[in-house]
């Protein structure tokens, strides 16, 4: 089956530092298959016949642990997941001079349409939808520091959530497609 690790915290402001070419080898060494890494803020797409993507998180976090003494958190999609998530995603939000938009990928502990009243988001501002896994966010560029959303990085909330702009999204998703059994 395909999957992607969305690692949490890694390579931002020169903290949790990982290399991507030795992030690859650690992932073959624990029984990823055809595994490909996407940009530097921990994006793996890979294959393997373990069929939990909780078992799969867990053996990825204590692999990384192991190899680079991190702890880190990895969310894992399979194909299925992701593809749901990344077709919720309006097509026409971009990630441009005009539209800020991401995923905030959810841990299961707060993976919950409830999750949405957690939020300070302004509705005279912000876009946001709720989909199994994730919550999506658009606000347009002038507006974002007037946005409430802003307001979720630093909280306890955003510990259990994960962010990719929807263009990296959707080349995850395309970069899923093409490896696809």
């Amino acid at each position: 089956m395909r999957y992607v690790a969305l690692l949490r915290g890694i390579n931002v402001g020169g903290k949790n530092k990982l290399d991507m070419k030795s992030l690859k080898e650690v992932f073959e060494r624990v029984g990823m298959v055809s595994v490909k890494t996407y940009i530097n803020s921990g994006n793996i797409i890979f294959s393997s016949d373990e069929l939990s993507a909780k078992s799969l998180s867990a053996t990825l976090e204590q692999a990384i642990y192991e190899n680079f003494n991190l702890q880190i958190r990895v969310l894992v999609y399979n194909f299925e997941d992701y593809e749901k998530i990344a077709l919720a995603v309006p097509e026409n939000w971009t990630n441009d001079n005009q539209m800020k938009s991401d995923v905030l990928f959810l841990w299961e502990e707060i993976n919950n349409e409830s999750v949405l009243g957690q939020l300070v988001a302004k509705p005279e501002i912000d876009q946001i939808n709720y989909v199994p896994g994730a919550i999506l966010w658009a606000v347009d560029r002038q507006l974002v520091t007037k946005s409430g959303m802003m307001k979720v990085a630093g909280s306890e909330l955003y510990k259990h959530m994960t962010v990719r702009n929807v263009n990296t999204v959707r080349k995850i998703y395309a970069l899923m497609k093409d490896g696809k059994e």
